[in-house]
């Protein structure tokens, strides 16, 4: 085999897809692009090209605020095992996924409501500057949506739950609420996403703040 190392398999698997990019007439946003081509390099899926969607200079934003240690709350505990631990110890960045703690079930419990709305609420008070990465539970969206009507105001917001069922309603009303309060967001529209993604997303920008989109640069051989 060519390729065996995975700094090579990597930095091949992105020739080709800028390549395929290419072919089809492709031209991404020069900020976006990272964002893009790591989403597509996680699901081998073209489709996110045009269902990816940033709000004004959110790439720039989250990169910044990643830079000044912003801490990241998540959904699932698959999209925060995702999430690159070198990078996140060099930005000091701390990742929290709450959906597995006692009180969250308490809380969903006594008000019911789903652990994943309960975890939005608990995590708004512990974490309220973090940057929430939302990739499998749409009623977390919809939630922190509501949350910013009433004064919520998080770091940022990486919105692509996957699904049927209130998914593609949730991102709508979160990009409508990022664009409206000013709050940086990527999301992906309709009904793709899911963890994966949402991990690559974060990836993407932890590895535009910490300069090393080339895997070499994370100390890989």
């Amino acid at each position: 085999m060519k390729h065996k190392t995975p700094a090579d398999i990597e930095r091949t698997s992105m020739e080709i897809i800028s390549a395929e990019l290419a072919e089809q007439g492709i031209v991404l946003h020069p900020s976006q692009a990272p964002v893009v081509r790591r989403v597509i390099h996680a699901t081998a899926d073209f489709d996110y090209v045009n269902q990816l969607r940033f709000t004004p200079d959110s790439v720039e934003r989250l990169v910044e605020r990643l830079r000044q240690g912003t801490v990241i709350v998540t959904d699932t505990n698959m999209a925060r095992s995702g999430i690159s631990k070198r990078a996140l110890e060099q930005l000091g960045c701390g990742v929290h996924c709450l959906m597995g703690d006692a009180d969250v079930a308490e809380l969903a419990a006594e008000q019911g409501i789903t652990r994943a709305v309960a975890s939005m609420r608990l995590a708004s008070e512990r974490y309220p500057n973090a940057l929430y990465v939302i990739g499998n539970a749409p009623t977390a969206l919809l939630e922190l949506s509501a949350m910013t009507e009433q004064g919520f105001r998080p770091a940022g917001v990486i919105g692509v739950p996957v699904g049927f069922v209130n998914v593609v309603e949730s991102k709508e009303e979160m990009l409508s609420a990022c664009e409206q309060w000013d709050i940086p967001g990527i999301f992906v529209m309709g009904r793709k996403g899911g963890s994966t993604v949402a991990a690559a997303v974060v990836n993407a920008l932890l590895y535009i703040a910490t300069d090393t989109l080339d895997p070499a640069r994370r100390g890989w051989h």
